[in-house]
């Protein structure tokens, strides 16, 4: 689990899973136009998107969910992937 004891644990799958979300939207961000590559990666977001909302840890906070989630996205934004 990724630890920071003044917030929360979260478990390595949803935090790569953040990660390649922001990953893949830095990417659909850069292409230019519209083509097959910009289908693809709008599946994968769609795809990250419900992997990450969908997560059995969201379920063991209850009420602290969207402080939890804020700090996900703050943590695999800033956070150099491994």
């Amino acid at each position: 689990m990724c630890q920071n004891p003044a917030m929360h644990d979260f478990p390595e799958d949803l935090v790569q899973a953040q990660r390649d979300w922001y990953a893949t939207y830095r990417e659909l961000a850069a292409s230019a136009g519209t083509g097959s590559r910009t289908t693809v990666l709008r599946r994968r977001l769609v795809r990250l998107s419900v992997r990450i909302s969908a997560h059995p840890y969201w379920a063991s906070l209850p009420g602290g969910a969207p402080a939890a989630r804020m700090h996900l996205k703050e943590l695999s934004w800033t956070e150099p992937a491994p």
